[in-house]
């Protein structure tokens, strides 16, 4: 399985497969801003002279619904797992935009209702919680809209750090997909009550459009496209390989599982038909480029999913989706490379290992690890090293549990040109964390500083 696994064929077919592409983050961050703008300008055109207290709260909170709504909507977008935000932009930063796009959608509705709220109990001269009761009761699609806004703050509050870390991730992911039910129960007293679209034919359209196209995004990508993908690989575990203690490796077989568009480096979200896994979809690395009958992941155990996969039999279905990331060669922009993995980040690292295109005197790789015992794939890795005439080391604890620390000194020594160098960094978040901050110090710029986080 080896042999299959480090085959010069399957090499060059994944290296013909990489085209270097540009991240698309600066157009797609001034197209959302440009969006902004015109909710904006959508209000001001439709906004006379402010005045008064109970108009300016009004208004205000007409202003705050807008820009929720639109925010909102790209919430859900990035949600779509659209291959253009997720394979360019990279899946953990879309994650981060998402997390942010909630908060700052959240603010904007609960600021909406407040404002809207206390604008008409101005205006009326009644109590909050009487014009609370009005506004629900008597105005179109708002008892929908309110059980919508009550579901978007629970998803709120429980997507928040504290709440997130003591909840199951299969809790969390099917808690947070309530978030569609939200945003379909409050989308309609948006037309039905803002001053903006009613009489607004063209206003009304484009909000059409824009809700419309998101949907089918969300309908395409998160549904329809698993769909086809799995149907048409049929996708079953071939074998469980012990690779270290607490790593296995999964052999997963398929049909022509290389049409599917993999490169080195990416992950997708597994789900396992197996008893006690068929709910939980996680996010595993490829630790070999794609073959035409076979991928490979290879999970240490860290929690209750990733410990399951050792007791997976041969024959087992699989339900994937992806491919997902942008760590791959696309990001390349210089002849000579330093990639630096710990614990589970070798598997991506070890694929893009085998396929990077180039010499292998400008391919450095650096492994961290706990012991020598915990260098999973160590044997794969010396066998890749040798063909490309690569350069392998690794760092592992002393005897007395001391760490080798990654600094800019030490880099330097290892690399005197590491500041002409693409790097590729991949482990936990504290290695990572450390990793980075040495390199900028030993003079390797951001742009060339390729991380991904898989802690989705």
């Amino acid at each position: 399985m080896t042999t299959l696994l480090n085959s010069r064929a399957g090499r060059r077919q994944a290296m013909r497969r990489i085209q270097p592409r540009r991240s698309p983050a600066v157009p797609l961050i001034l197209l959302s801003l440009a969006g902004a703008a015109a909710v904006l300008s959508l209000w001001w055109h439709n906004t006379p002279n402010v005045e008064g207290t109970a108009e300016w709260l009004t208004h205000a909170g007409r202003l705050s619904g807008l820009l929720g709504g639109y925010v909102l909507a790209l919430v859900v977008l990035q949600m779509a797992r659209v291959p253009a935000l997720e394979r360019r932009v990279g899946s953990d930063r879309v994650a981060r935009w998402h997390a942010m796009s909630g908060r700052y959608a959240l603010c904007l509705i609960v600021a909406h209702v407040g404002l809207i709220i206390a604008g008409y109990a101005e205006q009326a001269g009644t109590g909050l919680v009487d014009q609370s009761v009005t506004v629900v009761m008597d105005y179109p699609d708002m008892i929908k809209a309110t059980v919508g806004t009550a579901m978007l703050v629970a998803i709120g509050l429980i997507s928040a750090g504290a709440a997130r870390r003591r909840m199951p991730y299969e809790v969390w992911y099917y808690l947070h997909l309530f978030t569609y039910l939200a945003v379909f129960l409050t989308f309609w007293h948006q037309l039905a009550t803002g001053a903006e679209f009613v009489g607004n034919k063209t206003a009304e359209t484009a909000w059409y459009a824009l809700y419309g196209t998101v949907t089918a995004l969300v309908v395409w990508y998160r549904l329809l496209v698993p769909l086809r993908l799995n149907l048409r690989h049929r996708m079953r575990v071939a074998a469980v390989v012990p690779e270290a203690p607490g790593v296995v490796s999964v052999l997963i077989k398929g049909r022509r599982l290389h049409r599917i568009g993999a490169q080195a480096g990416q992950f997708f979200r597994w789900r396992f038909l197996a008893p006690g896994m068929r709910w939980g979809s996680h996010p595993y690395s490829l630790s070999a480029p794609p073959r035409p009958e076979l991928l490979r992941i290879t999970v240490k155990a860290v929690g209750g999913h990733s410990t399951g996969l050792a007791s997976l039999k041969p024959g087992t279905r699989v339900w994937a989706e992806g491919p997902y990331g942008a760590m791959t060669a696309a990001r390349r922009s210089r002849g000579k490379v330093l990639m630096i993995a710990g614990g589970a980040g070798i598997t991506p690292i070890r694929a893009l290992f085998e396929t990077l295109p180039g010499k292998g005197g400008d391919l450095t790789l650096l492994y961290r690890a706990r012991s020598v015992e915990d260098l999973a794939l160590w044997d794969e890795l010396k066998q890749i090293a040798t063909e490309r005439g690569a350069r392998l080391l690794y760092a592992v604890n002393g005897p007395d549990g001391a760490r080798p620390e990654i600094t800019p000194e030490r880099l330097r020594h290892l690399l005197p040109d590491i500041e002409d160098h693409d790097v590729y960094l991949c482990g936990p978040p504290g290695l990572a964390e450390h990793a980075y901050g040495a390199l900028r110090e030993a003079g390797v710029p951001d742009r060339r500083i390729h991380h991904e986080s898989f802690e989705l």
